[in-house]
């Protein structure tokens, strides 16, 4: 019952923050596009660490990780005045690389399969 629970604490918390990123944040270095892939509340709903995918440049990147980063308090706030939980989670933004480890291997198949055509 309780595994039922927390995924969806775990949603609800990644609409919201997802949607305070998207809408509510207003930092300029806050340049690249920013997906949250997924979030992981602790048992104990004393911290929740935030998986961001960050799509641009290098430099937007790590400016976007860190205003994230920056801003965490200001995201907590906002997350206690909409999701309804005894404790709000301490904020912990993570950068999650997935994304592009996948396109990397992806890339790497297609090259294979272009070797492979060119061998026959």
């Amino acid at each position: 019952m309780a595994k039922y629970r927390s995924g969806r604490i775990n949603e609800e918390i990644k609409k919201e923050i997802s949607d305070i990123i998207h809408n509510e944040i207003r930092d300029p270095r806050l340049t690249a596009m920013v997906s949250v892939t997924r979030v992981d509340v602790t048992k104990d709903l004393r911290y929740a660490k935030v998986f961001v995918s960050i799509f641009g440049k290098e430099e937007e990147k790590n400016a976007s990780l860190s205003a994230l980063k920056s801003s965490s308090g200001f995201i907590r706030r906002e997350v206690g005045h909409r999701v309804n939980l005894r404790y709000t989670p301490e904020i912990l933004i993570e950068l999650d690389n997935a994304i592009e480890h996948g396109m990397h291997i992806n890339s790497l198949i297609e090259s294979l399969k272009e070797n492979v055509k060119h061998d026959k």
